[in-house]
């Protein structure tokens, strides 16, 4: 994984999407997301065949635009399907365990502190999504409000590891957490309900300009 990969990383599930997750991915990556992460979960979420058949047709639109598909928490379906990786939180098994079982595939970590970040390090993540850094309204179980501060910290101590900020994050203020040393933003609604989602997208890689 390059780092520039993290730049615009799109995350979505079903629930998240008002049309089909197929054609909001693809006007997404007409509109340059660098990476895909396949995150169902909320009300009405798909679940057994129904959601490994939607995972297999996204993977194959993100195959054939060259970028990363991740899968959210379901270790045995990325593994399953040979997804390019694996995003994991807190309370999942530890990247070191991960790694094992996908045999290579991208990890990347939800942390929220400086030790959870120094941990997912020591366990071999690839990358760490950090957050929420602004208030989000698309999960509703998660910590405070972390601002850009802890990337600012994070990317101090650790300049080289790879932090995308992840959690309310608009149009309107991706530049502020790149400004604090992200290596990366990671959007839902700013693209998944957009009127048009390749001119979010497109916004959103202007960022880094």
């Amino acid at each position: 994984m390059r780092n520039e990969q993290l730049a615009v990383y799109f995350i979505a599930g079903t629930p998240n999407c008002p049309r089909p997750i197929e054609t909001i991915l693809q006007e997404a990556i007409a509109g340059g997301i660098t990476m895909f992460q396949f995150r169902e979960k909320g009300k009405n979420a798909l679940t057994g065949a129904a959601k490994k058949q939607t995972a297999q047709r996204l993977q194959a639109i993100c195959r054939e635009a060259g970028i990363p598909f991740i899968v959210n928490d379901d270790i045995e379906l990325a593994v399953d399907i040979g997804a390019d990786g694996v995003h994991i939180g807190q309370e999942d098994e530890a990247a070191s365990i991960v790694r094992e079982k996908l045999k290579g595939g991208i990890v990347g970590v939800s942390v929220h502190t400086m030790e959870e970040f120094e941990q997912a390090i020591k366990d071999g993540a690839d990358y760490v999504g950090t957050g929420p850094v602004y208030a989000t309204a698309t999960k509703t179980d998660t910590r405070p409000v972390a601002g850009t501060g802890l990337i600012r910290r994070m990317k101090e101590r650790y300049p080289q590891f790879p932090v995308v900020g992840i959690g309310g994050i608009t149009l309107e203020n991706a530049e502020e957490v790149i400004e604090a040393g992200a290596d990366g933003v990671s959007v839902i609604t700013a693209i998944s309900l957009a009127e048009n989602p390749a001119s979010a997208a497109a916004l959103l890689q202007n960022s880094f300009l």
